[in-house]
C-alpha cells in the first residue's frame, strides 16, 4: 500500500477539538422545523427527502456547518460529493458566509470524479497505474477504440466506435470490470464488446491512462479488493454528505456504501421525484432503497416550498402521485393561492409557438391583473431540442431577444449546418465553404492530404472546389475508396442541382434526397450514442422548416438574415431550454409547451421503457411545472406536421393527470370537438370544462386573433398542402361512415375546407384532417 504525506491531517484532530464546547449556532434559527430536523440529526444516516424548491442546498450546507461548529469534525474529516463544479463551489461560499470566515482546508468537497482523481493518485498502483496517469478526453477515447475496432476487422460503418463507447461507459456505471460483465450482456456490440472491453482496459494500462468513467470504477476495485485502504478512508471520513443522491448511478453507490460501511454517518439529499436521468445511468432505486440499506435511517422530508404557489404545487402533485415507484411527499406553501395552471391546445405547433409569442409580449405589460413580467422571468421548456425550431423562429421573426440554455441555438447545432451546407451546395455549386464542411461528413476516406489536393486543383483550375474534385477524378489524382466515395459525392451534387430546377419536384421531396442519399440521415441512424435520436429529430424539423418557404433559395436566405440579424447585445431575453437543462433552475412564468402522447411523454421512452419510461417521463413533467414559481401554462397541439404529412396528436396523458380544481381551461371549443384526452371515453372535468370554454380570456388571445384575421385557431394557413386537401374532402359526403387509425370508426357530421367533423363511436365528436380517413368499406379485415 502506498504511504501517505497526509496522515497527520487526517488522524490529527485534538480530543480537545472534539470535546469543544458547541459555539453559538444563530444559523439554526433560520430554518423551519424539518430542516433544522435533518441538520441536528448528525449521527447515523440520514435521507433528507427535499422536495423542488423546498431548500435542500440551505438544509445540507447548514449541516456541514454544524458538523464543524459543534467539532463533530474538522473540516478535512467531512467528504462532501456533488455532481457539478459548480454546486461544489456554492456549498463552500455558503459555508464562508455562514461560519463569518473563508472556508480553507475542505480538500474532500467537490464532485465524484474530482475526489476519485485525488484517491486514485495515491492508489495508482493497486490497479497498475502510475500516479501521474493521464485522464482520457473523449476523443482521445474514441481514437483509441477506433484502433482496437479496426484491428479486429470489424466493420466501423456497421458498428461505429461511438457504439462501442457507449456499451463501455454503461458497464462502467454499472462497475462492472471485463471479468463481471454478466451472462446477459453477452450479445453486446455483435458479441465482441466485453472482448474488446478487456483490450481497451489493457491499453489504458499500458498507456497509463484512464477515462472518465475508470475514476470510479478503479476506487470501488480497490476498495473491494483492499480492506485495509478501505478501513483506512472509513475513519479518516467521519462523516459523508451527498447531494442529488437520486441521480447516483451503480458505480457511485457502491463507492458511497463501501465508505459509509463503517460509522454509516452518511446523510444523503434528493428527490426521487426528480430522477429523470436514467437514459445516462442514474438508478432512482438508489435512494428508494435508502432505509433497507441502512437500517434504522433517520428519514427527513422537507415538504414547505418557497418557491412556487399552491396551485403550481397541487398540479405538480397530481400529476407525481401517478407514479408507483416513490417515497412519497406532499409539497405546500405560505404564500397566496396565486394564478391556477392555464391550459390551452392549438391547432398546430407553429400556431402554438405564435400565440406564446403573443402572450409574452402581452404579460410584459401586464395581463389580466397580472403584474407586468420582464423576459427574464419568462422561460420556454421544451421535451426535446427540435421544439425549440418553431419558437426561435418566432422570436427572430418579430425581433424577440431569447437565449438557448444548455446548448446551441437550432440552426447553430452540428447536424443543422451540415444539412445546411449540403441544401447551399445544391442552390449554389461554387460555396466553398459549403463544400468543405461536408466533403468528408459522412466519413468518404477523404482525409487532410486528399483535401489539399482538391484545394491545389481548384486553385491551378481557376474553379470551386466542387469543380476541383472533379478534374481531381478525371486525372487519376486520387485513387481507391476516397476516389470512389468523392465520385459518388460529386454525381449526386451535380444530379440533386437539376432536381431544384425540376418544377415536378417539390423542394421538400429534393431535402429528403439530399439527405438519404448523401448518406448524412444513415450516418445518424448507425450512430448509438443517447444524443443520435435527437439529432434525427432535429433533421426532421429542419425539413418541416421549409414547408414555409416557395424553395430552398429562399429558405436559406431566411436562415442567413435572421441569424445576421441576431445580436449578442445584453438585455433581457427569454429563455428556451429542455426540460433536463432546466433541472435546478426557476423562472417567475414558465410555458410548458409540446404535452401530446408520442412527444410527452416520448414515443422512445415508452417504446424501450414500458411502465419505468413512463415514470421516468412523469418525474420530468413534475419538473417541468415546479420551475415555475407564479405562473404555468402547459400547451398542446391537435396536429404536427411530420416530413410534410399532417399527423393528429392527442394530448399527453399527463394532461389528465392534472387536478381540475388547479388548473384553468383556455381551450376553445372545437378543437377537439369540445374536448380532449379521454373526451368521449367518460373523460375528466378539466375535459367538460374544456368543451364548455366560450374562447380566451387573454389579451394575448385577442391580439393574436385580431392579427390572424379571418383564420380561426381551428384552420391551418392556406397553403399548396391545404389545396390539395382541400380537394382531397370532395370524396366524403356528410352521414358516411368513416375509419380512424386512432379514433376508429365514425360519422361525418360536417366537412370545412380540409377538416372533417366526425362522431366517432368510441371517442366522441372530434375535427380531424381528411386525409387520415378511410371510407369504412375500405378498410381490410
Amino acid at each position: 500500500m502506498s504511504s501517505f504525506d497526509e496522515t497527520d491531517a487526517f488522524e490529527g484532530a485534538s480530543l480537545a477539538a472534539r470535546a469543544m464546547a458547541a459555539r453559538p449556532a444563530p444559523y439554526l434559527d433560520d430554518l423551519n422545523p424539518a430542516q433544522r430536523e435533518a441538520v441536528e440529526a448528525l449521527d447515523g444516516p440520514v435521507l433528507m427527502l427535499a422536495g423542488a424548491g423546498t431548500g435542500k442546498t440551505k438544509a445540507l450546507t447548514t449541516r456541514l456547518v454544524h458538523l464543524l461548529n459543534t467539532g463533530r469534525a474538522r473540516p478535512n474529516e467531512i467528504l462532501s460529493v456533488t455532481f457539478t463544479n459548480k454546486a461544489a463551489r456554492e456549498m463552500k461560499l455558503r459555508v464562508g458566509r455562514l461560519l463569518g470566515e473563508t472556508v480553507e482546508g475542505m480538500p474532500w468537497l467537490g464532485t465524484f470524479h474530482s475526489i476519485c482523481v485525488k484517491l486514485l493518485r495515491r492508489h495508482a498502483e493497486l490497479v497498475d497505474l502510475k500516479s501521474n496517469f493521464t485522464i482520457l478526453d473523449t476523443d482521445d477515447q474514441l481514437r483509441l477504440l477506433k484502433q482496437l475496432v479496426q484491428a479486429a476487422g470489424i466493420d466501423d460503418k456497421r458498428w461505429p466506435a461511438r457504439q462501442l463507447a457507449g456499451v463501455i461507459d454503461h458497464w462502467k456505471n454499472r462497475a462492472w470490470t471485463p471479468d463481471k460483465v454478466p451472462a446477459g450482456e453477452a450479445s453486446a456490440y455483435d458479441g465482441k464488446g466485453v472482448a474488446l472491453y478487456r483490450q481497451y482496459q489493457e491499453r489504458l494500462r499500458e498507456l497509463n491512462a484512464v477515462d472518465f468513467g475508470d475514476l470510479l470504477l478503479h476506487m470501488v476495485v480497490i476498495f473491494q479488493n483492499h480492506e485495509d485502504v478501505l478501513k483506512q478512508y472509513q475513519r479518516w471520513f467521519r462523516y459523508i454528505l451527498v447531494d442529488e443522491y437520486q441521480d447516483t448511478n451503480v458505480a457511485q453507490y457502491m463507492w458511497l456504501r463501501l465508505l459509509a460501511g463503517g460509522h454509516k454517518n452518511i446523510c444523503c439529499v434528493g428527490d426521487d421525484d426528480q430522477s429523470i436521468y436514467g437514459w445516462r445511468g442514474a438508478e432512482v432505486g438508489n435512494i428508494l432503497r435508502f432505509e433497507k440499506d441502512f437500517p434504522g435511517a433517520t428519514v427527513v422530508r422537507l415538504e414547505q416550498n418557497y418557491r412556487s404557489t399552491p396551485h403550481i404545487l397541487a398540479a405538480a402533485g397530481g400529476v407525481i402521485s401517478g407514479n408507483k415507484g416513490r417515497l412519497g411527499k406532499e409539497l405546500w406553501t405560505e404564500v397566496d393561492e396565486g394564478e391556477k395552471v392555464r391550459l390551452i391546445g392549438h391547432w398546430d405547433g407553429e400556431e402554438e409557438a405564435r400565440w406564446i409569442g403573443e402572450e409574452i409580449e402581452s404579460m410584459q405589460g401586464g395581463t389580466r391583473g397580472m403584474r407586468p413580467f420582464s423576459l427574464d422571468e419568462m422561460a420556454i421548456l421544451v421535451r426535446a431540442s427540435h421544439q425549440m425550431r418553431a419558437f426561435e423562429d418566432r422570436f427572430l421573426t418579430i425581433g424577440m431577444p431569447y437565449r438557448v440554455i444548455g446548448g446551441p441555438r437550432f440552426y447553430e447545432r452540428m447536424e443543422i449546418r451540415d444539412a445546411m451546407a449540403y441544401f447551399r451546395l445544391v442552390v449554389s455549386p461554387a460555396d466553398d465553404l459549403a463544400f468543405e464542411r461536408i466533403v468528408n461528413t459522412p466519413k468518404r476516406g477523404l482525409g487532410d492530404k486528399a483535401q489539399q489536393k482538391i484545394q491545389v486543383a481548384a486553385r491551378q483550375n481557376g474553379v470551386s472546389l466542387l469543380e476541383g474534385a472533379a478534374i481531381l477524378l478525371e486525372e487519376k489524382g486520387l485513387s481507391g475508396k476516397g476516389a470512389a466515395e468523392l465520385g459518388r459525392l460529386v454525381e449526386g451534387l451535380r444530379r440533386w442541382g437539376r432536381m431544384a430546377g425540376d418544377p415536378s419536384m417539390s423542394h421538400i421531396e429534393l431535402a429528403e434526397v439530399v439527405l438519404d442519399e448523401s448518406g448524412y440521415t444513415e450516418m445518424w441512424q448507425n450512430d448509438k450514442t443517447p444524443e443520435a435520436p435527437g439529432r434525427l429529430e432535429n433533421l426532421k424539423e429542419l425539413v418541416k422548416a421549409l414547408e414555409g418557404f416557395e424553395n430552398l433559395q429562399g429558405f436559406l436566405e431566411h436562415v442567413s438574415l435572421i441569424m445576421d440579424n441576431e445580436s449578442e447585445e445584453q438585455g433581457e431575453k427569454v429563455s428556451i431550454m429542455t426540460l433536463h437543462a432546466a433541472k435546478g433552475l426557476e423562472f417567475p412564468a414558465v410555458f410548458l409547451p409540446g404535452w401530446e402522447d408520442g412527444l410527452f411523454p416520448s414515443q422512445r421512452s415508452m417504446d424501450e421503457s414500458g411502465l419505468k419510461g413512463v415514470e421516468e417521463e412523469r418525474r420530468l413533467a413534475y419538473v417541468g411545472i415546479t420551475r415555475a414559481e407564479e405562473l404555468c401554462t402547459i400547451s398542446f397541439a391537435g396536429n404536427r406536421r411530420v416530413y410534410g404529412q399532417w399527423q393528429s396528436q392527442m394530448p399527453s396523458r399527463f394532461i389528465d393527470e392534472l387536478p381540475e380544481d388547479h388548473v384553468e381551461v383556455l381551450t376553445p371549443p372545437g378543437l377537439y370537438g369540445g374536448g380532449y384526452g379521454s373526451a368521449g371515453l367518460g373523460g375528466s372535468g378539466i375535459e367538460s370544462r374544456a368543451a364548455e370554454a366560450d374562447g380566451y380570456n387573454s389579451p394575448g388571445w385577442r391580439r393574436l386573433q385580431a392579427r390572424a384575421g379571418q383564420r380561426p385557431l381551428s384552420q391551418p394557413r392556406e397553403s399548396k398542402a391545404s389545396v390539395i386537401d382541400a380537394q382531397a374532402v370532395s370524396s366524403h359526403t356528410v352521414g358516411e361512415r368513416v375509419f380512424h387509425q386512432k379514433f376508429g370508426y365514425g360519422a361525418i357530421l360536417g366537412i370545412e375546407g380540409d377538416k372533417l367533423e366526425i362522431d366517432f363511436e368510441k371517442a366522441g365528436v372530434k375535427k380531424v384532417v381528411a386525409k387520415f380517413v378511410s371510407g369504412a368499406d375500405d378498410i381490410p379485415f
